[in-house]
């Protein structure tokens, strides 16, 4: 017997009109078929350091915990981090963690990205808690209640709009990048945030379909994909590319031949080097010029 899926949950899920693989077609529930269809995908993997963790930062950074606000007032540990060689204000990042949760591995990319001249925040939806192991970490990710979700990613893009030190218009953009279970986060943060978000990157993250939720969409947006990622079809990715062109918004997808679910994820075992360093240049590249206003 299928598990129901809570109110808020399935009311997220019609609403934004997340697409699912064939299974959800079948009767099966939603929330729980998209759980399923990941947790295949990271069979008898491991959140070790990928080279994309590894990898050094381009300049000298720090970075250190943090605590911030949920919008219901929790507080939050979170991870910031900046470039210590740049002065003066910088643009915002707000970085959300793989289905592993807010692991070293997350704050070492964090720092990867703070590197390329933004004030970087790693939030954490799992309250603390990473996994070791895909069965944990399915467990933390259905575990997540959409509202409160939400509610953490608005009270961390306030922090960190705080730590700005704006002191003009261009000083206080701020976007927001993620991978697997974060990538559909950006996507949903993008669009529950209006022009609050300035610029959304979003790797193979779920994607939304629904026309009127897409309209809401006001930040450009970078969808990073694999041709092989079982647990998300690439008619939902082109479908996704279509109704915002459609909806006349700034989209770039980009689908990788031969690179599957968590190519470029900063812990695991399905590192796709070729595909994750083009997509880390289109990162690196969509971020400058929509934060920074680089050419």
């Amino acid at each position: 017997m299928n598990r129901s899926v809570p109110a808020f949950t399935a009311f997220l899920l019609f609403s934004f009109g997340l697409a699912l693989p064939a299974g959800a077609a079948r009767g099966l529930d939603a929330d729980q078929e998209h759980e399923a269809a990941t947790a295949r995908e990271h069979q008898g993997d491991r959140p070790e350091p990928s080279p994309a963790a590894e990898a050094e930062p381009a300049v000298a950074v720090t970075g250190d915990p943090v605590i911030y606000t949920a919008g219901d007032g929790r507080t939050v540990t979170g991870y910031l981090a900046r470039p210590t060689t740049k002065t003066g204000p910088l643009p915002g990042l707000l970085v959300i963690h793989e289905w592993w949760g807010l692991n070293e591995n997350v704050r070492a990319m964090t720092r990867r990205l703070a590197a390329e001249g933004y004030v970087a925040l790693a939030v954490d939806l799992y309250g603390s808690e990473v996994a070791d192991t895909p069965e944990r970490a399915r467990a933390l990710m259905s575990a997540v209640d959409p509202k409160r979700a939400l509610q953490n990613l608005e009270g961390a893009r306030e922090h960190l709009a705080a730590r700005l030190e704006a002191t003009g218009d261009r000083d206080d953009r701020i976007g927001v990048i993620g991978w697997c279970f974060g990538g559909g986060w950006s996507l949903r943060a993008a669009l529950a945030m209006g022009n609050d978000v300035d610029a959304a990157v979003v790797y193979y993250g779920q994607p939304v379909t629904d026309r009127s939720e897409l309209a809401k969409l006001k930040a450009p947006l970078l969808g990073l994909y694999g041709t092989e990622d079982g647990s998300i079809p690439v008619a939902a990715v082109e479908q996704l590319e279509s109704t915002l062109r459609g909806l006349g918004k700034q989209v770039e997808i980009h689908l990788y031949q031969g690179a599957g679910h968590a190519f470029a994820n900063p812990s695991g075992t399905r590192y796709v080097p070729e595909a994750a360093e083009a997509a880390w240049q289109e990162t690196v590249a969509f971020l400058a010029e929509h934060l920074k206003g680089d050419s």
